[in-house]
């Protein structure tokens, strides 16, 4: 039986049409060494049978479960809509496919006691394993216990993939995804580049979560759905062309804010005019003209 009292932690899953896969997550909470945690699910319009597997384990009554609905929007629209109803003062992003191990909370809590009242921090970063070993980013971070932003230590280590982050809520509600009509897409790391202006985090090496790339999962398709949701990918682009990152990631994004902003819409000239980076957009125009064509047949076809 779950306690009562007010957990630190929330484990929050958005889910769309992920009824054969949230089982295998709900039998990894049901086995953690502290089971103090709130799973909290928001259902993006789910067509299968996600409400009652919900239904039957809030029955069951062995953890803390939390369910809403909501229309189909796309993850970042869910995790928008959870924050009004997080009060836990961590919360801890995990997606329907993927699970934890069975110490996972035990050791988040474990560097909340210790850090929970350091002001300038946002969040602890542990690392996602693969089910049959290895990281899932390219690389740990160089010690435990690192103490930097996002953008010094995932981009300008360059250190890609994912990582397990788990944030403090009061960060994620200070900074919502943005949200266009009609896309359903973004890229989160947006709002991690842009927390990162403001606050740090702290790193480990300890794997506490286990993910596995699904052929139809967001991972596997992110350039197809960035193009389906061009705006939002420009606003990502101008997010990072205004971080403290180094040259090759900067001319990534002049390329991106290019490219997405045609698949926009947006004239060229308003693009030119809109930007902070003039001289590196006239530089790799030619470049991004190219990749344009490339991807539009590619993809829109």
């Amino acid at each position: 039986m779950f306690t009562k009292m007010m957990p630190n932690i929330t484990i929050l899953t958005p889910t769309y049409n992920r009824a054969d896969r949230l089982p295998h997550l709900y039998t990894s909470l049901l086995k953690q060494h502290n089971t103090d945690f709130i799973w909290m699910i928001i259902d993006d319009g789910s067509t299968d049978n996600t409400e009652k597997l919900a239904a039957d384990w809030k029955a069951e009554n062995k953890i803390n479960i939390e369910y809403h609905q909501k229309p189909n929007g796309g993850k970042h629209t869910a995790l928008n809509y959870a924050y009004p109803f997080l009060k836990t003062p961590l919360t801890f992003i995990v997606d329907s496919d993927d699970y934890l191990t069975s110490d996972a909370i035990e050791k988040i809590n474990a560097k909340y006691v210790l850090y929970k009242e350091e002001s300038d921090l946002c969040a602890f970063s542990f690392l996602r394993g693969k089910p049959d070993g290895g990281y899932l980013s390219t690389g740990g971070v160089p010690y435990d216990n690192l103490k930097e932003s996002y953008c010094e230590c995932r981009l300008n280590r360059n250190i890609g993939g994912d990582m397990a982050e788990v944030w403090f809520t009061h960060c994620l509600k200070e900074f919502p995804f943005p949200e266009y009509e009609g896309e359903k897409f973004i890229g989160e790391d947006l709002i991690w580049v842009r927390m990162s202006k403001q606050y740090k985090m702290r790193f480990y090496n300890d794997v506490i979560y286990i993910s596995d790339y699904l052929d139809d999962g967001l991972t596997n398709n992110r350039r197809k759905h960035n193009i389906a949701s061009p705006k939002g990918c420009v606003e990502r682009a101008e997010e990072f062309l205004s971080a403290d990152i180094h040259l090759k990631l900067k001319i990534k994004s002049i390329l991106q804010y290019q490219i997405y902003s045609a698949f926009a819409g947006i004239p060229k000239k308003e693009q030119f005019r809109k930007s902070d980076h003039k001289l590196l957009y006239l530089v790799t125009f030619p470049f991004a003209e190219m990749l344009y064509i490339k991807w539009k047949r590619e993809y829109k076809n």
